[in-house]
């Protein structure tokens, strides 16, 4: 522990799997396979951070403190999230997953609400995601792709500042490929929910049913 203290990791490291090899069955080595996930989260590797914690919640899935290892596993995976949307967003799932384990089984834990805060941005990334890869298709003139990236934006990523993008986009792809009832349904609905916006006026003007 003092070697944590001091920052000097990779001696701390050495020490807990000191202690767990010669005392597995002690208290203290339960403490040290925690402290051990701690001290890869401080050095900020985040995927040894995330497999220790994993490792332990499987070990000690009554442990007192399974809240925060839940938390802190959901929380190694977002320190992994690449810096910009264009890029792979597969672990965003993982975050996602993670951090509602948390919120449905642990709603009193203390760390619910940055949970709550960090599931949305996790999901902010994957919403614009699926936004820039619908718009790939639409400007492209790929309206058989576009349409169903814009209709999943709908469905699974909804009140995320993404709906009047995502309505007009599935209203124009449904009207370009001939599908009109469902161009009429798309475009009726962003001009109930959203009769002000730029997206409402381009669809009375440019969207003919």
């Amino acid at each position: 522990e003092e070697f944590d203290k001091d920052e000097r990791y990779e001696e701390a490291l050495r020490r807990y799997a000191e202690l767990k090899n010669k005392f597995p069955y002690s208290n203290f080595a339960t403490k040290a396979e925690l402290a051990t996930a701690d001290v890869y989260f401080k050095q900020e590797s985040y995927p040894e951070a995330q497999i220790s914690y994993q490792a332990f919640r499987e070990l000690h899935p009554k442990h007192p403190q399974i809240d925060y290892v839940v938390f802190r596993i959901g929380l190694s995976y977002f320190n992994q999230l690449p810096s910009t949307t264009d890029r792979d967003l597969t672990i965003a799932h993982e975050v996602v997953a993670s951090f509602n384990e948390l919120i449905k089984q642990y709603p009193d834990s203390q760390y619910v609400k940055e949970a709550s805060e960090k599931k949305l941005e996790a999901l902010k990334m994957l919403a614009d995601k699926e936004n820039y890869i619908a718009f790939f298709y639409f400007k492209r003139e790929m309206y058989d792709s576009a349409l169903p990236r814009y209709e999943g934006l709908i469905s699974k990523y909804p009140s995320l500042g993404f709906d009047e993008k995502a309505l007009l986009g599935a209203a124009f792809s449904a009207n370009k490929l001939g599908n009109f009832a469902k161009s009429k349904k798309y475009r009726d609905e962003l001009l109930k929910r959203f009769p002000n916006s730029e997206e409402a006026r381009r669809a009375e003007k440019e969207i003919k049913l």
